[in-house]
Parts: structure tokens; sequence; C-alpha cells
């Protein structure tokens, strides 16, 4: 299992999502994170409103049911910050910062997670505010480290005048099909529609600072519109994806999650599928590295024009 460095601790480059755990029995769970575990993936990213909660409560029953060293092997991560109801609103206030975390702790079952992370920006953020909930929680000893969720670099940049702790990761929605991280780089100074930055350069941003990229939705196109491997709608990328993966001994899904882990930004990839045979494949393909000609050709297959 490809390794990365995530605040400068080696990390494996598969997270295992937990968005979608939350119809499943523990026992199913515990099967889940022991196959995850066998295959060298520790690290699971969870979030307060994950399931209403009981996406990290049906973890925490999971965890009760496995050796008590089976929680010393683990890297878990949980995010805040999203206040569902009639609207949404994005909440970074101490009290609701705090809440969170005893919430999460509560149901995972833990006395600590190893990284918090702010679940979308809040338009209404006060960096003092974060910086005190930060402190408390990390001396308390309740969370061991920090970052951000969908954060430009100059949200990153006013949280980082108050709060203390290193910001190591920022989670950021990137794929084969949904490239707005890249493009207006490669197309600067032309008159293309994808040369019109909508990413802040946070990206780039991320690599200077030394902020882990996690990229989420790595199979889907859009906004959450659907997969893009085996979608009518990408047949050229199927293809190649298809290609590579009969070349490579592994599945489109492997190939498309090699291609994310080829970018030297030594990104993590954060999968949400609990289908083993589809982790398998995403798993052995951390160790799949691509050459540059495929990554472009990856690129191009999907729609996106180069100079």
């Amino acid at each position: 299992m490809k390794h990365v460095l995530v605040g400068g601790i080696d990390r494996c480059a598969i997270v295992q999502g937990a968005w979608h755990i939350e119809d499943k029995t523990p026992e199913q769970v515990a099967g889940l994170i022991q196959l995850q575990l066998d295959r060298g993936v520790d690290f699971w990213d969870h979030a307060d409103i994950y399931g209403a909660g009981r996406c990290e409560q049906v973890f925490g029953e999971a965890l009760r049911r496995m050796p008590a060293a089976t929680r010393d092997r683990l890297v878990i991560q949980s995010k805040c910050g999203i206040r569902p109801g009639a609207f949404t609103q994005y909440d970074f206030s101490r009290e609701h910062i705090l809440a969170s975390v005893n919430g999460s702790l509560e149901r995972l079952g833990v006395e600590k997670l190893d990284y918090l992370l702010l679940h979308r920006p809040d338009l209404l953020m006060e960096p003092e505010e974060v910086a005190s909930a930060f402190d408390t929680l990390h001396e308390q000893g309740k969370v061991l480290h920090f970052g951000v969720s969908n954060c430009t670099p100059g949200q990153i940049e006013l949280l980082k005048t108050a709060v203390r702790q290193p910001l190591e990761a920022n989670q950021l929605q990137l794929s084969l099909a949904h490239t707005l991280l890249l493009d207006a780089g490669a197309n600067l100074n032309l008159a293309r529609d994808a040369g019109i930055g909508r990413d802040a350069g946070v990206l780039d941003y991320c690599r200077i600072h030394g902020v882990t990229v996690q990229c989420y939705s790595p199979f889907q196109y859009g906004f959450f519109e659907g997969s893009f491997i085996d979608s009518p709608e990408y047949p050229q990328l199927n293809a190649v994806l298809g290609r590579l993966a009969e070349q490579y001994g592994t599945t489109k899904n492997g190939i498309a999650a090699a291609w994310l882990l080829r970018h030297p930004a030594q990104m993590q990839v954060l999968v949400g599928t609990t289908n083993p045979e589809r982790l398998a494949a995403i798993d052995e393909a951390a160790d799949i590295v691509l050459t540059r000609a495929e990554w472009y050709e990856l690129y191009a297959a999907a729609g996106n024009q180069l100079p």
C-alpha cells in the first residue's frame, strides 16, 4: 500500500470513507474494518452529519465487537461544521465545534480523533473562535491533528492568523471527470472556459504549504451527478480506462484511483464504496504508477483540451 505524508507522518494513500455504512450492521462494518486493515488501509473518514450521526454510531458499535487493540491500528478522522435543517448553514463557532467533537467521540466510542476537519467553509467564520476550540480539543487530547475541507487558500490563511496548530489536510473534490483543480493552470491566457479560474489556485497552494489534499468523489462527475465508470456520458474515457485496466490487471476504478495518485502532489484518495471486490482493485491500484503519457491520455479522454 502506497503511503504519503500528512503533516510529516506516513499515512496510507487510500482513505476509507464511512458515509455509506449507515444501513450496515456492526458485524458487517467490523468485517470491512478488518478487510481494509489486512490490505494496509487503516485511515477512516467520518463526519458528524453522515447518516445524521448513524455512520459514526455503527462504526463505534463495530469497534466494540473487535479486539481492543484494533483501535490503536486505526487512524480516525471526522468533520464538523455543517448544520442541516430547513436550510443549510455552516457553523465554525467554538460552541458548535466542541459539541460536534464530543458527539462524534461518544458515537464512535473512542477517546480521541486522530484528525478533525472543518467541513465546508463557514462564511461567518471567526478565526479566534476556531482557534479557541482547537486549543481546547488539543489540550484535552481529544484531537491530535487538524485540517479543513473545501477551503480556499485565503480561507486557510485567515484561519492561520489565529489557529496555532498546523492545518495538515484539505479535502477537495477531484476525479478524472471533475478536474477543476487542474484546468485553469493548464489553460492560462487562453480564451477557453477551462481557463476560467474556479479553483483559487488551491492545489498549488497546498503543495507549497505542505497541506495534503484528500480527493473525495474520485469516481464521480459533476456535483454528485453520478459515476463516470461505464457511463455512456464518457465513452472515450471508459475505453481508455478499460484498455489500461486490462494492461495493468486491474479495474477501471483502479486506474481512475491510480490516475489521482500519479499526481506529484502526493494526495490521498477517499473512497466511499464498501464493495469488497471493488475495494480490492482500488487498494491494489495504489501501487500502480501510470506513465506520464498514460496520465495525459486519460486527462484528454475525459474531454479536457490542452494547448
